[in-house]
């Protein structure tokens, strides 16, 4: 048997190895048959207040069939009209003609239900608003997306703002631009902006509405009135209400109706379903114009409704009918596991049996300490017989100094601590004072102030060094942000946030929390000619106080920007387009500056605005700070974000369990921002312990934690167990602590060669996906010839080269490989191969290394189960 099949003979007869089998993809059938009776009937709105001559509102029906089955049954519905009041066609439009009181009444299935009508004003026309009518049709149509005239450059000469977001800045080139071909209010039919999306004039975009569409007759409507903007006096939206806003779908059904109805300044609510955008988050997923959502497979996803400039998102959950499903009660150990069964059991997801001691323990070590058990450690957690052995293990690992090694490089791979821009003394500082923090058990709100106010030398006030690493106003607004706040930033700064509602002004408030940080950077050597920010020495972090004539001098300095978020001298931030200087703040919703314990007055008075916003960000009330934390702890520990990813928390990109993550962000600011207890909780659950192995319902799961989820060692810690496991030293730089990877601080751009083809990052980006941990050729290469793991198993002194001095047996020593590789005992097949193979060879050592080196190229070796 030469290496290679030794290899294989491992592969194949070690236990548990990757071995789950995935499930056939499920999909949706058909709806259920016309032959269920129908228990009752809801329409939605339940009620119609109709204002204005013509207006009209679609009403839909669903039927509740008497298996709980819901279906959309508008288009089959009979509708009836009761009083002169109004009109009703084919398909539920309710049609205002006369004020007073009237009803429609709908039929389907033998049930019957009455739908109430008031209308006001019928005799009134109601003005076509620019606004809330004509920019949301050309919303719908796809007319100002960044595939169309949304675009940064335009397309054909039209440039409209991204998805409306500037509704003036429209209505000037809409109007006034174009020699004013656009919009012909003498002949409305001859304007260009009909002609083209009705493709009578050649439109590359093609037909957007045809001419005998309701788009269209309003379009035209608006210019034939003159094409004007909206009076002030003119009603707005206060409010967007979208039913359902949560649902979960089960076969046999196959389809929910979204309702959409606008609520406006001056009571009335209108029907939006012809005028949102609707925006589904899966391609499993189909949105028709007028909201009925459709279902091609099982799928967890959010809906974002946008219409003017609000949006909201529905969650919808569609699950496969799993036949003869039921429930099993399953022991839990603390309130994480009554959430998330809770939940698991509405999706029809059973968690798979809790993990073996052998597992747990690996997982354990692993998770908490980036180190395997010793053989000593696992057998003597196997003769463990006391009830608790698992929370005190938990309790032991996280008391040990590694914990605050593995945790802090977590940490400082997203604070991007690396010595190219902080130099080696100042990235050592920043690391040393991250890991003090993490061991002595510093509230990380207070931590986190510290970073955020940080100022003085980067040498001898180490936090301060989160303004040597990250500079300009609006990197830092995105940088604390999406490491703080959980919170991608980024496309705000162009344009308002297309699946949020952070908008471009947010953006720029934020970043002038961070406009007045000044850096003292005199005698300071430079290590590379093109990069200012590249040198050695010590930089001082300050922040500069300007006066109001100074103000005044950056107006002025601010209307010569073009473009770009430029920082103007004296410490303000200029808006990009419109030129102004943007006063420093949060918006309303977000209640600043009340969490910051101060009245707008004192608020705008502080000599240093980065404590307003450090006070802001960790308040017990604030919307994302404590969420970010816990998210990126359960991230750690389960593989995957309650939100993922870990940096996108956003309402388009829905918690898979939310319940879960609010009471993991309480437990979290009620326990004082407390690191290790959030993580010793989430150890200790029953969701945490669960096996890797699948069961008939969970199988294709890896987003609700119904069991654990297999995944590669990060590159820092398959290096370190290696050499945990040979019992050598890996080439390290000598930055790196203890001789271990996971202390290791990235040596400019010359990482270790292992480290790098595993995935380690460089700390250039904020973002966890800078870590990779997809399988390559190169990987391959390492594992079985490269030279760190060669180096490693034939150093004379090494594990193998103390166990043949030992005296010990082949079989002895094989026993021993298996506990200190995978933590557990090898079979007994296992062990009479690998004797054969290793009497079978005139060098015993030599033979031993091939085993070693074939349990480190196994699966169970190198995924975390």
């Amino acid at each position: 048997m030469n290496q290679a099949q030794l290899a294989a003979s491992i592969l194949t007869t070690m236990l548990g190895a990757g071995s789950a089998h995935a499930a056939p993809r499920v999909t949706a059938k058909k709806a259920v048959a016309a032959a269920t009776p129908v228990a009752s009937l809801e329409l939605s709105p339940p009620e119609l207040r109709l204002s204005g001559a013509g207006t009209a509102e679609a009403v839909f029906v669903t039927a509740v069939l008497a298996n709980g089955v819901r279906q959309d049954v508008t288009e089959k519905a009979v509708f009836v009209s009761r009083g002169a009041g109004v009109r009703v066609q084919k398909g539920g439009l309710v049609e205002a003609v006369r004020d007073g009181s009237a009803a429609v009444e709908v039929a389907y299935g033998g049930r019957n239900v009455r739908l109430p009508v008031t209308v006001s004003h019928a005799a009134t026309p109601r003005p076509v608003s620019y606004q809330y009518d004509v920019l949301p049709i050309l919303s719908k149509a796809g007319c100002n997306q960044g595939a169309c005239h949304g675009n940064a450059e335009g397309k054909g000469g039209l440039k409209l703002s991204l998805k409306a977001e500037d509704p003036s800045g429209d209505y000037e080139v809409l109007v006034r631009h174009g020699g004013g071909r656009r919009v012909n209010p003498s002949a409305p039919g001859a304007s260009l902006l009909l002609l083209k999306a009705t493709s009578t004039v050649p439109h590359g975009g093609g037909i957007r509405f045809k001419e005998d569409s309701p788009q269209y007759r309003t379009v035209a409507s608006w210019i034939a009135e003159g094409a004007r903007p909206d009076p002030s006096t003119a009603p707005t939206l206060t409010r967007l209400e979208v039913t359902p806003r949560e649902q979960i779908l089960s076969e046999p059904a196959q389809s929910v109706r979204l309702t959409v109805r606008g609520h406006f300044s001056d009571g009335t609510v209108r029907s939006l379903a012809d005028r949102v955008v609707f925006s589904p988050g899966d391609p499993r997923v189909e949105v028709s114009a007028d909201g009925l959502v459709t279902f091609h497979g099982p799928t967890d996803l959010s809906v974002m409704v946008r219409y003017a400039d609000q949006l909201e998102n529905v969650r919808l959950t569609y699950i496969a009918a799993g036949k003869h499903f039921a429930w099993k009660p399953v022991p839990t150990s603390n309130w994480i596991d009554e959430i998330n069964f809770r939940r698991l059991r509405s999706l029809r997801l059973q968690p798979s049996e809790l993990s073996g001691d052998t597992e747990f323990l690996r997982r354990a070590y692993l998770d908490a300490l980036g180190l395997l058990p010793t053989p000593e450690e696992v057998r003597a957690f196997a003769a463990d017989q006391r009830s608790d052995k698992r929370a005190r293990l938990i309790d032991a690992l996280l008391a040990r100094p590694e914990f605050a090694d593995l945790w802090t490089m977590r940490w400082a791979s997203v604070l991007r601590i690396e010595e190219r821009t902080l130099d080696p003394k100042g990235a050592q500082t920043y690391r040393d004072w991250l890991r003090t923090c993490i061991a002595t058990g510093k509230p990380f709100d207070e931590v986190t102030r510290e970073l955020i106010t940080g100022t003085g030398s980067t040498y001898s006030n180490p936090p301060a060094n989160y303004y040597r690493r990250t500079r300009a106003a609006d990197e830092l607004a995105e940088t604390t942000a999406q490491v703080f706040m959980g919170t991608r930033m980024l496309c705000a700064r162009c344009h308002n946030h297309p699946f949020e509602r952070w908008k471009q002004e947010d953006y720029y408030t934020l970043a002038s929390f961070f406009s007045r940080v000044d850096r003292k950077t005199e005698n300071l050597t430079r290590k590379d000619r093109f990069d200012v920010h590249e040198h050695n020495g010590e930089e001082i972090i300050s922040v500069s106080q300007v006066g109001p004539n100074k103000l005044a001098q950056d107006a002025s300095e601010a209307a010569k920007i073009d473009k770009g978020s430029e920082e103007v001298k004296g410490g303000e931030v200029a808006h990009p387009r419109t030129k102004a200087i943007v006063h420093y703040g949060l918006p309303a919703r977000l209640r600043y500056p009340e969490l910051a314990g101060m009245s707008p007055a004192e608020a705008a008075a502080a000599p240093d605005r980065r404590v307003v916003f450090a006070r802001w960000l960790t308040h017990p009330e604030n919307p994302f700070f404590a969420k970010a934390v816990v998210n990126r702890i359960w991230y750690h520990l389960l593989g995957k974000g309650i939100v993922d990813p870990v940096d996108d928390i956003r309402e388009s990109n829905p918690p898979a369990n939310g319940e879960l993550l609010d009471a993991l962000a309480r437990d979290f600011v009620q326990n004082h921002y407390d690191l290790r207890r959030t993580v010793r909780t989430i150890m200790n659950s029953r969701t945490y312990q669960l096996s890797s192995e699948t069961n008939g319902t969970n199988a294709q799961d890896e987003r609700f934690f119904s069991r654990a989820i297999p995944q590669r060692l990060p590159a820092e810690v398959l290096l370190d167990v290696i050499s945990q496991l040979t019992g050598s030293p890996a080439n390290l730089p000598a930055n790196a602590t203890g001789g271990r990877a996971v202390n290791l601080i990235p040596v400019n751009k010359q990482r270790q060669p292992f480290l790098k083809v595993f995935g380690q990052p460089a700390r250039e980006s904020a973002c966890d996906c800078e870590r990779t941990n997809e399988t390559t050729l190169g990987q391959s290469f390492e594992l079985i010839s490269g030279t760190a793991i060669n180096g490693m198993l034939k150093r004379p002194e090494n594990r193998i080269g103390g166990l043949i001095k030992s005296g010990k047996s082949d079989a002895d020593i094989i026993t021993e490989l298996y506990l200190a590789s995978v933590n557990r005992e090898p079979s007994g097949a296992e062990v009479e191969k690998l004797k054969a193979y290793v009497a079978s060879k005139p060098d015993r050592r030599g033979a031993l290394e091939d085993v070693t080196w074939a349990l480190v190229n196994s699966k169970e070796f190198i995924l975390r189960r």
